[in-house]
């Protein structure tokens, strides 16, 4: 059918995103914000759980986010070729009755394919749409226009959202880092993502759209180490145009996810940017292999739930089965970044263990791993740190009662440097290995980096180990 004054209508309407973002407030709709916020909106930052949810909707990307107490983000909303299908299917099924924030990354119609859908159900048969949050640039397709018809036909609060404003969620910090003003690249529409970074206590989640290496660069440039997050959701669904080396070095995550279709016409994610994560050791969740995948940070650490139990290690990434976007299996705990196990409520603070199997059998099934610590760490050598590489070491303790094979384990610094152990080493139980910087033979007890500039940072770093799998085995700071 042939749209009459549909024009009209998308002019109306950008002209409202524009007069409203000029206001400079962002509010929810549950409290104020904005300029005229009172003191009284601060809340405990670690107070309850927070709940990001990943959901597998193919060749695109939807997010929700569901905070302590019950207020809901929804970021995108999926492809146009399912009208919002799967993302209210994923909606309904938990429970959900009101979006607080509906935030629109960009207006690719493989992003906003569900807004009309959303918006129409929640205004109409739901608790409604609180406000929808917008980067400004349009789009010339149907899907843009469809979306912003549904806004003003339902009377949405529509605000044009840019760095520097903040998006009022509780307990949760939301912070926009992008786009900036003016916007990068003659305002295409990937370089220009709302990005938003959420933290909660000591737990943080990094959301970036579809920011390619310019908008990626200025982030860089612009934040730096503020960019540290525990989860890295890829930008573009592992596009090689994002991701970058020292983007994700800034981001420094423990975790990455990324959403794209397991026969991505695309080649998402691409083998480039896999590369790049599995030079970082970092384990990779892919909503194509693992389904929908939530996140619940307590503050302190992040229990990560999948629907399926497959490989994280990025270079093998590919090797696992595909999913269906409608399979209906409930996320499990698989891993743990941070923190003591996450207390949901459930009175499960076990491990994550979900068999209902009795965990005091007599046997003990203690991961002989686990006994691997950190002894020492010397980040200062003697005299001129980098003429004296050797001088500079970390000592890794075996503390248990077994020998542990560290054949392809990694250690890596802040920075994302790694060195991985050589194969068939070995290390007794209670004895020690010495990791130098410098050159030289490898013992039973010194390793050699064989870095030609010095590694630990004297002012302060990170060492992380991690299993031949890629999964982490302990993270250590010093200052």
């Amino acid at each position: 059918m042939k749209r009459t004054g549909g024009a009209f209508h998308v002019l109306l309407v950008v002209g409202i995103v524009f007069l409203a973002g000029c206001a400079g407030a962002v509010p929810g709709e549950q409290a104020p914000t904005g300029p005229d916020a009172g003191d009284d909106a601060t809340v405990e930052a670690a107070n309850g759980t927070v709940e990001v949810h990943y959901i597998n909707v193919g060749q695109s990307v939807s997010t929700l986010v569901v905070g302590p107490e019950g207020e809901t983000m929804l970021v995108d909303t999926g492809h146009y070729n399912d009208d919002g299908e799967y993302v209210l299917a994923y909606l309904r099924k938990h429970g959900i009755d009101r979006i607080d924030h509906l935030v629109v990354s960009h207006n690719d119609a493989d992003h906003i394919g569900g807004n009309a859908a959303i918006i129409e159900h929640f205004q109409t048969e739901a608790e409604g749409v609180g406000a929808v949050y917008d980067s400004g640039i349009a789009a010339s397709t149907q899907t843009y226009a469809e979306y912003l018809d549904a806004v003003e036909e339902h009377d949405v609060t529509l605000y044009e959202t840019r760095e520097g404003d903040a998006i009022r969620f509780g307990a949760v910090d939301v912070d926009v880092l992008g786009p900036p003003d003016p916007y990068l690249e003659g305002e295409a529409r990937n370089e220009n993502s709302i990005v938003l970074k959420l933290t909660h206590g000591e737990t943080s989640f990094l959301l970036s759209g579809d920011a390619e290496d310019d908008q990626e660069a200025y982030l860089v440039d612009a934040y730096g180490s503020e960019l540290r997050s525990t989860v890295l959701k890829a930008g573009h669904h592992g596009s090689s145009s994002s991701s970058s080396g020292s983007f994700i070095d800034a981001v420094a995550p423990e975790a990455i996810v990324v959403s794209s279709a397991y026969d991505s016409r695309y080649g998402h994610p691409t083998e480039e940017v896999l590369q790049r994560f599995a030079d970082r050791s970092i384990p990779t969740y892919w909503t194509a292999t693992h389904g929908s995948i939530v996140l619940v940070s307590d503050g302190d650490g992040v229990s990560v739930r999948t629907q399926r139990d497959a490989l994280t290690d990025p270079l093998t990434l590919r090797d696992g089965e595909p999913i269906g976007l409608d399979a209906g299996d409930d996320a499990v705990e698989r891993a743990r970044l941070g923190g003591d196990p996450v207390d949901d409520g459930s009175g499960d603070e076990s491990d994550g263990d979900t068999d209902g199997s009795d965990d005091t059998d007599e046997s003990d099934d203690t991961d002989p791993a686990a006994a691997v610590e950190v002894a020492a760490v010397n980040a200062d050598a003697e005299g001129d740190d980098g003429e004296n590489l050797n001088g500079e070491y970390v000592v890794f303790e075996n503390a248990g009662d077994e020998p542990v094979d560290l054949s392809g384990w990694t250690v890596a610094d802040e920075a994302g440097r790694s060195y991985e152990f050589p194969s068939g080493f070995a290390l007794d139980a209670g004895a020690t290995v010495t990791l130098r910087t410098g050159s030289g033979t490898d013992t039973a007890t010194d390793l050699y980096w064989g870095s030609g500039s010095p590694i630990w940072n004297n002012a302060g770093d990170t060492v992380t180990l991690s299993d031949a799998d890629g999964e982490r085995v302990l993270e250590v700071s010093y200052e």
